[in-house]
């Protein structure tokens, strides 16, 4: 099968949306890290960028990571998967109720497999029957809740340190840190220098007290790039999601590569599920995924369909939804500085590019972070609650003018409607 041929699909960005390379991203990341450095020697919240802030951050980023790379594999085949807050549950469930009994391994294969079910069910409903795909995957994650609730109650109540709402503790996967450089780095972000210890704090958030199901993770945002984008059975999968006709002509199965995709959708969420119940927390709790199966959605859009984005995306939310753990008000606080100061040079990029009403509008929200800044010394803990919410439409809304999803992502698809 000829690579040019199913590539065609994939239309060139438009003008003026041109993909940022590499370097750039970097770039960007840099100027980011900078900035944050200056404005904690101003405001001295050294929170916002010590070791075990990023450590909490990374922690809370994995399941939103997961849910985003299982809508990632979805999307890319043509599925739109709005169910992954389903699947999560089902993956949180899952995993605790054989980890307790099985240990802890045990629950996170049986995590995937839950929220691998919660995929099954939802290919066999949008890929056969072709139900609208949001309308699916809001009855999957009431299906999810519903089921959990119940089975909660026949498998929990009753047994030692189990409740109808709260699964017995499950046994630690345990943890490990790079030795020497864990506490070296810990050394170095105490020492509060400018920059060198704000990287320090970042690194040394990835080398202490991580649990091998972190490290599992984090790989699986390489290999998927890897699987997706240069393997044949990647090429073929992304092609039902660009134009499913034309791949169909080609001989690819489209039905096969949709269920496969979906399938495994489900099963990320379900180890991010998984996670959440036996790493983030030692057992299953009614309602513990608090939405992030959206959040990873959102960070997913946020990634422009791409598994590094994603992750970008997934670190931000995981670190604004870790402030309200660590310090919370004062480090929020402090936020708002850096967030008028990120506004301010939005809208001279704005002025540069000659859009003069979004400019004015961005420099007058500028303003306001500064004078909500400079009035007050800590904000409400309802703000800091909010925080992540916040962050997640304020990225999508200033992200969305580069955004191109998969072409096909959502229509319906009968096999043999191009003959």
């Amino acid at each position: 099968m000829s690579a040019t041929i199913l590539s065609k699909p994939s239309a060139a960005p438009a003008p003026g949306r041109r993909r940022l390379s590499l370097p750039v991203v970097l770039l960007i990341i840099a100027g980011v890290l900078v900035l944050t450095s200056i404005v904690r020697l101003i405001t001295g919240a050294d929170g916002i960028t010590n070791t075990s802030q990023m450590s909490t951050a990374l922690k809370l980023a994995v399941p939103i990571g997961l849910a985003g790379l299982g809508g990632l594999w979805a999307e890319r085949a043509g599925v739109i998967n709005i169910g992954l807050e389903g699947m999560l549950v089902l993956g949180t469930w899952f995993g605790a109720w054989a980890g307790y009994q099985w240990g802890p391994w045990t629950g996170v294969l049986m995590g995937i497999i839950g929220g691998a079910l919660g995929g099954l069910l939802h290919a066999v409903v949008t890929v056969t029957f072709n139900v609208n795909h949001i309308i699916s995957g809001v009855a999957i994650n009431i299906l999810a809740l519903g089921a959990t609730r119940y089975a909660s109650a026949f498998a929990f109540e009753g047994v030692p340190q189990g409740t109808s709402k709260q699964s017995p503790p499950v046994e630690s996967l345990g943890s490990f840190s790079v030795p020497g450089l864990s506490d070296g780095l810990a050394d170095l972000n105490d020492k509060g220098w400018f920059l060198v210890s704000d990287l320090a704090g970042l690194l040394g958030g990835l080398v202490t007290k991580m649990s091998p199901l972190t490290l599992i993770a984090l790989a699986l945002v390489p290999i998927s790039w890897w699987i997706l984008w240069r393997t044949s059975f990647g090429l073929r999968l992304r092609s039902c999601g660009e134009n499913p006709v034309a791949a169909e002509s080609l001989g690819v199965n489209v039905y096969k590569y949709k269920y496969l995709a979906v399938i495994i959708s489900g099963g990320l969420a379900g180890l991010g599920g998984a996670f959440l119940s036996i790493v983030a927390n030692p057992f299953y709790l009614e309602g513990q995924t608090g939405g992030r199966g959206y959040i990873g959605l959102a960070a997913m859009i946020f990634g422009n369909w791409m598994p590094g984005g994603l992750a970008l995306g997934a670190g931000l939310f995981g670190y604004t939804d870790s402030l309200k753990l660590r310090g919370g008000t004062e480090n929020v606080h402090a936020l708002l500085l850096l967030t008028a100061i990120l506004l301010l040079i939005g809208a001279i990029w704005l002025l540069v590019r000659k859009r003069y009403v979004p400019a004015i509008i961005t420099v007058v929200v500028s303003a306001l972070m500064f004078v909500w800044y400079q009035t007050t010394n800590e904000v409400p803990t309802q703000v800091v609650t909010a925080t992540p919410y916040v962050v997640t439409l304020l990225v999508l809304s200033l992200s969305a003018q580069r955004l191109r999803m998969p072409r096909a992502n959502g229509k319906p698809y009968r096999k043999g409607q191009g003959a």
